[in-house]
């Protein structure tokens, strides 16, 4: 019967063939499964070698440009080492690795390299001052005070404003620092306009003054005021004079080679010329003058080959003046080597150039000098060359300084000289009379008179001058420049007299400002009228507009506000239309006080507005036009007695005429009424003219003129009014003539014409 659910259970005998016949089958499984596993690892890592070799080509290529970076690679992961330069090269590279792989990949390993110590800088500061401002650029040691420093040169120079474009270094101060940087500030007050470049123990000063003279007055103040531990750098320049005639002489003789006179128009120029002289034999270093007024751009042309010239003949000289070449060869000179040279130099002149060449015959040297020589400017005249004895001298050294003022005389006695040298002599320095500046060179045979002068007629006066003392037959060239600044005749103000007329219309109607400040107050119009009248005639001049101040308020804001009213007055001439080119505003402060500050009318007194003149000569902005050279030969006494004698007489009957009633023709009334003021105003002594007929005071050796103070009537038709000489020479010649020659024949030539004559100064307005 069988049991069904719970029934108990019956063992069963085990089978013994199973255990064996699973062995094989668990082996199989585990040989399997160790071969998957080999075989996976196998290609993991096989894989895991082409990923770490990929990245590592890949990031070399990328970091080609940084040859420091080693780049290792231990699996996934990307090592970056070796030094980089600085930081920034580190971050480069890193980041250009970042562009490649993962940035979780990348391990950075790089270092940077150390940074060298920092050197102590160098303090160097540059003062850039100009009519304006005063910049300061560079580097100054940090303890410097900078506010105070723009205070002090706001306070001593005077500028309007003073930009600190300056930068501060913690370093300690170098040897020479203190000496040089305030020597440096000493030099940018002496220097209106320059620079000034400071370093440890180094100044240096490139600068422009506004004359020779001022150039010189520089250069000595800041030698005086240079500490002995301070180097000096000094490049200071001047405007160039106005050289007439444009003159080099080159010498050589006896006594040695060398440069009598010396002039160049470029500094190119310069460089040749001595160089041209020191080959031929010019010891030390010359010296040659730069300025304006060269008759050609090719002057060095011509002067390098005279030069030479005279080195080929071994001895003698040469001479240009303007575009005259003259070239003189002693005795011992070879005829064959004298015509070379001449031959040689003629090829080589440029155009316009021309040559005169002597060459002495024996014996000739003991039959007289070669020359004399007079050379005139505003200092005087000096003289030069042979005199036929003591006596001779002495009365040619007394006309001289009759005629001239001071004289600067090397004359040499001479008893071999011609007969007529002295009168020869006395007939140049006549000549000279008049011209501003010339020169004269009496040789043998010709009478040379070169210069400038403000008379259009001043070659014939010479002329007249020298036919009247050497008689017909006398060769004569005359090279006179006309400058229309001194000619009397067009009253132009002297540099002088224009700052007079300018002070004069601001005391007339003073320019007011606002208290304490640099506005101006009220209307400005009338006195920039008159300010504007002078300045018609004065734009040429370097003026200075220079504003004071009373002492009330501290000295730094009376400096700012004396120079921003000056300004503010420059300004509105500018606005007005005046030309104001040439003039510069300046504040003084408190500095010249012209009355006592301890009063209401002084302290008025002296918050002003003055004009200054800075120099004497006007702007040259370019070279004058040479002299036009006329040569010729003087006539005999009786030709110019008798061509004068019948101007005067001409002019006489002209002027008388109108007055007596007489027909005359109105040209010759006009010319008349001109003429004799030319002749007054020629550059004599006005005592003179009111003391003697003009004709004779302008031309006192030309008897012919006597004409003109022959009585009138006795020149004229007989009239029906019998009319006194006197009378008719002051009679109103408004009669016949118009406008203002009336005063030309009443009041002394000068006053007329306003000669170099200063106006008088209203006396000052009362205080309110």
């Amino acid at each position: 019967m069988r049991r069904v659910g719970n029934s108990p259970k019956v063992p069963r005998m085990a089978n013994p063939q199973r255990p064996a016949r699973r062995a094989p089958v668990l082996a199989a499984s585990l040989i399997a499964l160790a071969a998957a596993a080999g075989l996976s690892f196998l290609g993991a890592r096989a894989a895991a070698d082409f990923v770490e070799t990929r990245s590592a080509e890949d990031l070399r290529a990328a970091l080609a440009d940084y040859d420091w970076v080693q780049v290792r690679t231990d699996g996934l992961q990307v090592q970056l080492e070796g030094i980089a330069p600085d930081e920034v090269q580190r971050f480069r590279a890193r980041a250009r690795a970042e562009t490649v792989v993962d940035s979780g990949r990348v391990i950075d390993k790089m270092q940077v390299a150390a940074s060298a110590e920092l050197a102590t800088p160098a303090f160097e500061i540059e003062l850039l001052r100009n009519d304006q401002s005063i910049s300061i650029i560079g580097l100054v040691p940090a303890s410097l005070d900078r506010v105070a420093l723009v205070e002090r040169l706001k306070r001593q120079t005077g500028a309007p404003q003073v930009s600190d474009l300056m930068e501060g270094a913690d370093y300690p101060v170098p040897d020479g620092w203190e000496d040089a940087f305030a020597f440096g500030l000493k030099a940018a007050q002496l220097a209106k306009r320059a620079k000034v470049s400071i370093a440890a123990g180094e100044v240096s000063i490139r600068a422009i003054a506004d004359s020779p003279r001022e150039k010189r007055d520089l250069e000595t103040a800041l030698q005086r005021a240079k500490p002995a531990s301070v180097t000096l750098t000094a490049d200071i320049t001047a405007p160039r004079p106005v050289i007439a005639p444009f003159t080099l002489r080159f010498v050589k003789d006896a006594t040695g080679t060398r440069f009598d006179a010396c002039a160049a128009d470029t500094e190119t120029a310069r460089d040749r010329i001595l160089e041209a002289g020191r080959d031929a034999g010019v010891p030390d270093q010359p010296q040659c003058t730069l300025g304006l007024g060269a008759p050609s751009p090719r002057w060095a042309d011509a002067a390098v080959p005279a030069i030479r010239a005279i080195k080929a003949l071994g001895a003698g000289s040469v001479t240009i003046s303007d575009t005259d070449v003259a070239l003189f060869a002693p005795a011992d000179v070879e005829a064959a080597q004298f015509d070379e040279a001449v031959g040689r130099l003629e090829a080589a002149l440029p155009p316009a150039f021309t040559l005169a060449a002597r060459h002495e015959k024996p014996g000739e040297a003991e039959a007289g000098p070669a020359e004399f020589s007079a050379l005139v400017d505003p200092g005087g005249v000096s003289l030069r060359g042979r005199i036929t004895d003591e006596r001779m001298r002495d009365a040619v050294e007394s006309l001289a300084r009759a005629r001239f003022g001071q004289v600067d005389s090397a004359l040499r006695s001479d008893v071999s000289v011609p007969e007529g040298w002295t009168l020869r002599a006395i007939a140049a320095l006549e000549a000279l009379d008049g011209l501003a500046r010339g020169e004269a060179k009496v040789t043998r045979d010709l009478v040379r008179i070169s210069g400038v002068s403000g008379s259009q007629t001043a070659s014939d006066m010479a002329a007249a001058r020298l036919a009247q003392r050497l008689g017909a037959g006398a060769r004569y060239e005359l090279a006179i420049r006309y400058d229309r600044r001194m000619d009397p005749l067009l009253g132009l103000p002297s540099g002088i007299e224009c700052v007079d007329r300018l002070n004069a219309a601001m005391q007339q109607s003073e320019i007011g400002f606002e208290p304490n400040k640099s506005v101006i107050a009220g209307d400005p119009g009338p006195t920039l009228e008159r300010l504007a009248e002078t300045m018609k005639l004065c734009a040429d001049f370097r003026i200075e507009i220079g504003g004071h101040t009373d002492s009330q308020g501290s000295e730094g804001f009376n400096a700012e506000l004396s120079r921003a009213r000056a300004q503010a007055v420059l300004a509105a001439m500018t606005a007005a239309g005046i030309d104001t080119a040439n003039m510069t505003a300046k504040g003084y402060g408190e500095s010249q006080p012209i009355a006592d500050n301890d009063t209401d009318a002084g302290r008025e007194a002296n918050r002003r507005i003055e004009f200054l003149l800075l120099a004497d000569d006007p702007v040259v902005t370019e070279a004058p036009a040479p002299a036009e050279l006329v040569k010729g030969v003087t006539d005999s006494p009786e030709v110019v007695a008798a061509r004068v004698t019948a101007a005067a007489l001409h002019a006489a009957t002209a002027a008388i005429g109108p007055a007596l009633g007489v027909p005359t023709d109105p040209e010759a009334a006009l010319f008349a009424a001109t003429e004799p003021v030319r002749l007054l105003v020629s550059g004599i002594d006005p005592s003179r003219v009111a003391s003697r007929p003009a004709q004779e005071a302008a031309l006192p050796e030309l008897p012919a003129l006597r004409a003109a103070t022959l009585p009138a009537a006795s020149l004229l038709p007989e009239a029906a009014e019998l009319v006194e000489p006197a009378e008719a020479a002051t009679r109103a010649v408004q009669e016949a003539l118009v406008g203002a020659a009336i005063e030309a024949a009443t009041m002394p030539a000068r006053a007329a014409l306003h000669v170099n004559r200063p106006l008088p100064r209203p006396e000052p307005a009362s205080a309110p």
